[in-house]
């Protein structure tokens, strides 16, 4: 157990500093705003936080976007090995990784980003839990830990949880955030489900895993959201919310092909060519084009761009008896000597 002690003090010592770093700057900047000893102050700097520890992980969530997306393209070929291979289990996962290792796809990428968020999930929890007990963690200090431990949001500490206390307003407001975290959580798996999934992936292996995440993840956090204190429900909930939002920008601008997003998109695009098609290409004669009238007889309307008959210039009537004026005479032509034909 000494052993297993200094391990996970050696990875979570870093992370107590990191968060408690960024915890304290946001919270110069709200506590000058709401006041230092405002629920509303430390609540607002654990949204900053989220945001923070979100814009560092979208490298990752762009991995994950990118493998969630050959997983789909895949199931084809995964199903013609399942059909092939599908009376040896051994040599179907062999065929089956050879397959993942051609194409640089990673069955678990999906689980990364909640994977990595999972120490400084648990970090956060734990400076939280010691600021209840007065006890500091990283770089906050003493008044630090005095501010955030009797800091209250909705008449509910920030500290405590569902089950530390028999406060009903706290009560309420873990129960309200513990809905709303589970709530997000299915509502995000659900969202990658049902819009950026085709038909034809919606069976198999990668279609069994995403259904597992859908429906045991926020039972988990159900469970276990009971125990969490405010501002980590207060986390994890704003987290979930930033990952709706990024997800709804990729699977609308850039959804995998045959999925219900990727036929919304081509619709899209339709709309909008035929929108510019509708634009007149004529603007009118004060130079961005010209625009040519129907003739006044009735008669059809001469193509744009169509080579119009020269109409002759009238003359006068002196002019018409001398003849007006000769035209000169087409010189003829020569030939290579000079001669005329």
């Amino acid at each position: 157990m000494g052993f297993l002690s200094d391990i996970g003090s050696f990875i979570m010592t870093p992370l107590y500093y990191v968060i408690s770093v960024v915890l304290v700057s946001f919270h110069h900047v709200f506590g000058a705003v709401f006041g230092p000893l405002s629920g509303a102050s430390w609540a607002a700097s654990i949204v900053g936080l989220t945001m923070v520890i979100r814009a560092a992980l979208i490298p990752l969530f762009v991995k994950q976007i990118n493998s969630s997306r050959n997983m789909q393209l895949l199931q084809p070929k995964v199903k013609e090995l399942q059909k092939k291979y599908g009376h040896d289990r051994e040599r179907l996962t062999q065929e089956t990784m050879a397959l993942y290792r051609e194409t640089g796809t990673n069955p678990f990428s999906s689980c990364l980003p909640i994977i990595i968020q999972m120490p400084i999930f648990l970090a956060l929890f734990r400076l939280l839990n010691h600021a209840a007990h007065d006890q500091a963690k990283g770089v906050l200090t003493t008044t630090d830990v005095s501010h955030l431990s009797n800091a209250t949001i909705f008449g509910a500490r920030i500290s405590d949880s569902f089950t530390s206390t028999d406060q009903v307003s706290v009560k309420i407001l873990a129960a309200i955030l513990v809905l709303a975290m589970t709530a997000t959580t299915f509502l995000t798996q659900r969202q990658l489900m049902s819009k950026n999934m085709p038909a034809d992936a919606m069976s198999g292996p990668y279609a069994q895993q995403q259904k597992l995440l859908l429906y045991v993840l926020p039972l988990v956090f159900a469970v276990g959201g009971i125990a969490f204190p405010i501002g980590v429900l207060l986390y994890w909930t704003t987290s979930n919310l930033w990952t709706m939002g990024q997800q709804f920008y990729v699977i609308r601008n850039n959804p995998a092909p045959n999925t219900e997003a990727f036929r919304a998109k081509e619709k899209r695009d339709a709309e909008k060519a035929r929108r510019r098609g509708e634009s007149p290409d004529a603007q009118g004669p004060d130079g961005a084009g010209d625009v040519i009238a129907p003739p006044s007889d009735g008669g059809p309307r001469p193509a744009p761009g169509a080579a119009q008959r020269q109409q002759p210039k009238k003359q006068s009537r002196s002019q018409r008896k001398g003849g007006g004026a000769k035209p000169k005479p087409a010189a003829k032509p020569t030939t290579e000597q000079g001669e005329t034909p």
